[in-house]
């Protein structure tokens, strides 16, 4: 009787510490605002692959990634090609965000703590984002002031250096993850 008591035990723990693994569905955007001293801009990075696994509300590991070729401007050619210069393209195609922690478990409002990968160089960085669950599906979104001079990037100039894009963007983000 013992045995079938720990067997059951053992059975519903590992129940319960099963994780679920998580996909990025299509429906996933993710735009990047800013400024210049003629206009305010916004980017849009048109792919983004993902993946996530988590224990009920629990996010416990996200990989995240942005193909730099694939952020493109309103604006046109012109402006993607300054943009992707200044995200070293070639050298650093991707932008790379890895989850290491979570604080405020369980609450709607959670704090992402990981590393994020912007043209080359890592940096640190806490993302306030709300999560939201259903059966299938984890809604993240949210929005993160970042400077370009954290990532060594430089800011875009044009018509000679009258038009300068700003130091601070916002990225925001509004991910949905599939259950697989």
């Amino acid at each position: 009787m013992k045995k079938v008591l720990i067997f059951a035990f053992l059975g519903l723990t590992l129940n319960v510490l099963a994780q679920d693994t998580y996909t990025l569905s299509p429906e996933s955007t993710l735009k990047i605002d800013g400024s210049s001293t003629i206009h305010d801009w916004t980017v849009t990075a048109n792919t983004l692959a993902g993946s996530l696994k988590a224990t009920t509300a629990t996010l416990n590991e996200i990989s995240f990634e942005v193909p730099v070729e694939n952020i493109q401007s309103e604006r046109g050619a012109a402006m993607d090609k300054k943009m992707h210069e200044a995200l070293k393209k070639d050298e650093y195609p991707k932008v790379i965000f890895s989850l290491k922690d979570v604080s405020n478990l369980g609450a709607e409002n959670q704090t992402l703590s990981g590393t994020l990968n912007i043209a080359g160089v890592e940096k640190e960085v806490e993302i306030e984002t709300k999560v939201e669950q259903t059966d299938s599906k984890l809604k993240l979104s949210g929005a993160k002031a970042l400077k370009l001079a954290d990532f060594n990037m430089e800011p875009p100039t044009a018509m000679f250096g009258s038009i300068v894009v700003g130091e601070d963007i916002t990225v925001n983000f509004d991910l949905s993850f599939i259950k697989e």
